[in-house]
């Protein structure tokens, strides 16, 4: 709808024929309902003076029985030792047999005790490897050459890989266990210091072989017969 000009006297005799007939609407509606409005707007009981806070305060005091038995349990449950479901289920407990630490070949019983357990038993896999002896040792040392400090100096020298079975975080996974992969191989063509190898050698440096010269350029000379 384009912007009406105000300005203009027909614009403004529309303008008020439009109120004035919806003002008589809202007349005429008023005085079909007058009586349900009266009957809606009139209070029919013994007024009590309620106030906002005191609706407030009786919702308060009516959930505080609940509040208090809910709080009985909560801590008659936190005692209470949980029941660890699933000990032992006909069918499951072979379930993680052949997905194990030990099974798929990142862990040796040998060298992680935690690892050698029966097929019945479900509970979780280490999280970190065992810590060497010597490394452990470190802690129990005088200071200041040995302590907590130089322990953690110590460990942080150590790869991710060789401290934790899997990577605790997404920072890990580059790089995460490369010597693995079947796509490491030697390079064909790596870099080599043919300067420096040049330089110890006891002839010394030596000219570039002819195949590494460049081609001759072609010219209209004729060979020779």
């Amino acid at each position: 709808m384009p912007n009406l000009d105000y300005s203009d006297p027909a614009i403004i005799i529309f303008l008020v024929e439009c109120f004035e007939r919806e003002n008589k609407l809202r007349i005429n509606w008023m005085n079909r309902h007058w009586k349900k409005i009266q009957e809606a707007a009139t209070l029919h009981r013994e007024p009590t003076n309620y106030y906002e806070t005191d609706v407030l305060t009786a919702t308060v005091n009516a959930g505080l029985p609940a509040l208090e038995r809910d709080h009985a349990v909560a801590t008659r449950n936190r005692r209470k030792i949980p029941i660890r479901d699933g000990t032992f289920i006909p069918g499951v407990d072979h379930l993680w047999k052949g997905h194990s630490i030990r099974d798929v070949g990142l862990g040796d019983p040998k060298e992680d005790p935690r690892l050698d357990r029966p097929p019945s038993d479900l509970t979780l896999d280490p999280v970190m490897r065992p810590v060497g002896k010597d490394v452990v040792d470190v802690l129990y040392k005088s200071k200041p050459e040995y302590g907590k400090r130089v322990y953690l100096k110590t460990r942080a020298k150590t790869k991710p890989e060789n401290k934790f079975y899997f990577p605790s975080c997404s920072n890990w996974d580059y790089g995460w266990r490369l010597a693995d992969s079947s796509l490491r191989q030697k390079a064909k063509f790596p870099k080599c210091s043919r300067v420096a190898e040049a330089l110890k050698t006891r002839v010394g440096p030596q000219p570039d072989p002819p195949h590494y010269k460049p081609a001759d350029s072609p010219t209209s000379n004729k060979c020779a017969i």
